[in-house]
């Protein structure tokens, strides 16, 4: 798809820098080292429910299952960003050429999509679970589980690739081309662009608010009937056990979609390419890193089973 775009057509390579975040060496280190640390614990953490849960069958429900396909899309996303972020922090400005600038952009864009559409499915289990208890297991098969999955991970390929492809399709200026942040994202990339973006930025906004607006407003639905049906609950322990089970996905919710509407939603006018970096920064590293913090440090089953993992693991070592 790339191939048709004028861009690839223009005389000489076609590369994009990042503008570094700092030019002074001590700084330089120190945010490798601390980016380094923050990826680390991101892939320890993530992969540590995956973990649990594919080897605990207690574990084995639509909730956790959900839970480890948002795990590994923490970890895919990521992966597509910090490394070549880290790379990019020492020494002289590395450059990517225009197929990986799109590909980073594509794998960015579709994982987070994706990110969002789970975040949804996950509030609609735990309306399901908690509103019509009875029926739960029958409503949240397995089979529709998987279906649900299949589909947030395809409706974030389709749109992604559309509006990627769309993108590139744009002349950029001049051949030694400074994005002002440190990943492909769609915004910085725009600004570099010599012709009317007017098209492409009604297209990234109507795409926000599919892949933004439309799930977050499923959530808020499925949080009002949810916080009916717990106001119902008669027993002070049933209520406190729910609203601990449905807090750890809002506390989520709200960190994701919050930062993610700033810089997709509100109009480019307004928007600040710096304030766009810091909440990048936000949603690439402080949400794939409490997602495990959140949903580990508030749930009793997860908590017993990485206590049960790692007390077997010491008895066996010690055999």
């Amino acid at each position: 798809m790339f191939a048709r775009s004028p861009v690839l057509n223009q005389s000489g390579p076609t590369e994009f820098f990042f503008r570094m975040l700092t030019t002074v060496p001590e700084f330089q280190a120190l945010l490798f080292l601390l980016f380094l640390l923050l990826y680390l614990m991101i892939l320890c953490g993530n992969t540590a429910i995956i973990w649990v849960v594919c080897t605990h069958s207690s574990l084995r429900t639509p909730m956790y299952f959900f839970l480890c396909n948002l795990a590994f899309v923490e970890i895919s996303y990521t992966t597509v960003v910090v490394p070549l972020m880290l790379s990019n922090i020492w020494g002289a400005p590395k450059p990517i050429p225009l197929a990986g600038c799109g590909a980073q952009m594509f794998f960015f864009l579709t994982l987070g999509g994706a990110d969002c559409f789970l975040l949804a499915i996950m509030a609609y289990d735990r309306y399901v679970a908690i509103c019509h208890p009875l029926h739960y297991t029958l409503i949240m098969t397995q089979k529709l589980c998987a279906q649900m999955v299949a589909c947030a991970v395809g409706l974030a390929l389709v749109l992604s690739l559309q509006l990627t492809s769309l993108i590139f399709t744009l002349p950029f200026c001049g051949h030694r081309r400074e994005i002002n942040h440190f990943l492909c994202d769609v915004p910085p990339v725009l600004r570099l662009a010599c012709a009317d973006i007017r098209v492409h930025q009604a297209v990234l906004y109507v795409v926000g608010i599919l892949v933004l607006t439309v799930p977050f407003l499923l959530i808020c639905v499925s949080y009002v009937f949810i916080a009916s049906a717990i106001l119902r609950i008669r027993s002070a322990e049933g209520r406190r056990r729910a609203f601990s089970t449905c807090s750890s996905h809002l506390t989520v919710v709200l960190l994701q979609y919050g930062f993610c509407g700033v810089v997709y939603l509100r109009p480019q006018s307004t928007s600040s390419v710096d304030e766009d970096r810091q909440f990048a920064l936000v949603y690439t590293f402080v949400t794939p890193l409490l997602n495990p913090l959140i949903y580990t440090l508030r749930n009793k089953d997860v908590k017993g089973a990485l206590k049960k993992a790692i007390s077997s693991k010491a008895a066996s070592e010690a055999l």
